[in-house]
């Protein structure tokens, strides 16, 4: 069961309602939110029986959740979650574009790229200060100066920054600079991770593990819901499988049973599955056409000089013409793409 609780209710009135759920012989868990605070009840193996608890102060709702993931479902929201970063407001009808470099290599590239994207109606700007890299002798990311730049990218263009924190010590540092943290594929099950992340006050993109399932996804999101941190943005960019024709297999099927799961915003990076530039875009078509609330992807105008992953990185004609083919496949859909083209 969760007990969503009034705006402005009371801390005598929650200890109410948690003694009450204690009564019942059962486990009361208070998760505060910016938006609203709520109680998880452990400790039942069938549905929660508390007497009462419906009509006691300062409670607006009991709900019988059938997942372990309670408030990341569906059923524990009135409405879709929307998040708002920048000018942007994700997870609405709008779609969300975030585009740059997989890794800052040179400051004047990531400035001229961070305005070419905002021409194109890019509404934040992606790009790694810390990389996890397979091969420990390959790059690992410029670090803070990294970050750095990143800012001085912001303050010219005006774009939010979305940059990977990948361990504590690092998470403090990304949190002066970003204004979305990115827990990569690599740390979706680093629980001490989502636990700090969740008591960040900025937002998260949570990626999918590279042999995750819908549900350990989910189940991944609570860890950081469940400390307080509500804007939590989920990201498909493909599994493991046994095909060998693209770098992973981007499950297409999981966006439209992610949004009928949970109420929070589903995107999807094209970009680490396709591992080819010819790939990117259609699979960025397929996960628009499937109703993602979003696109992540890599743009570099050099490939050839890009310091990780030149070989899936879009020129910028190639990012102009995905820009293009989102905003028409999302008209079908009564949505639109990304901010205004210049």
């Amino acid at each position: 069961m969760l007990i969503l609780l009034k705006k402005g209710a009371t801390d005598d009135q929650v200890a109410a309602v948690e003694e009450r759920v204690r009564q019942a012989g059962l486990t009361p868990g208070l998760v505060p939110g910016k938006a609203r605070t709520a109680i998880t009840v452990t400790g039942n193996w069938g549905e929660a029986m508390i007497p009462d608890v419906r009509s006691m102060p300062g409670v607006m709702r009991a709900i019988r959740v059938s997942k372990p993931y309670r408030l990341a479902t569906a059923e524990a929201a009135d409405a879709r979650t929307e998040i708002a970063i920048g000018e942007a407001l994700v997870g609405s009808d709008n779609a969300w574009f975030v585009a740059g470099p997989c890794s800052v290599d040179e400051e004047s590239r990531l400035l001229e790229t961070a305005h070419y994207l905002k021409s194109l109606g890019a509404q934040a700007l992606r790009g790694g200060a810390y990389k996890p890299r397979s091969n420990p002798y390959a790059f690992q990311g410029h670090g803070e100066p990294a970050l750095q730049m990143l800012a001085r990218a912001r303050e010219a263009t005006g774009l939010p920054i979305v940059t990977e924190a990948m361990d504590l010590e690092q998470l403090a540092m990304v949190e002066e600079y970003a204004d979305v943290v990115q827990i990569g594929a690599r740390n979706m099950q680093n629980y001490s991770l989502l636990k700090r992340v969740g008591r960040s006050s900025k937002p998260v993109i949570l990626k999918r593990g590279l042999s995750a399932s819908v549900d350990e996804l989910l189940n991944a999101a609570e860890y950081i819901l469940k400390e307080g941190n509500c804007h939590v943005i989920l990201c498909e960019r493909g599994v493991r499988t046994f095909a060998s024709h693209s770098r992973f297999t981007l499950d297409v099927a999981a966006i439209p049973v992610l949004k009928a799961l949970t109420h929070l915003p589903v995107i999807v990076d094209p970009s680490h599955p396709a591992g080819v530039r010819n790939l990117v875009r259609p699979l960025a078509r397929a996960g628009i056409a499937a109703g993602a609330d979003g696109l992540l992807v890599e743009v570099h105008p050099e490939p050839e000089h890009a310091l990780s992953d030149a070989d899936q990185a879009l020129r910028y004609a190639d990012v102009a013409s995905l820009a293009a083919e989102a905003r028409g496949i999302s008209q079908v859909l009564n949505r639109s793409f990304g901010a205004d083209a210049d």
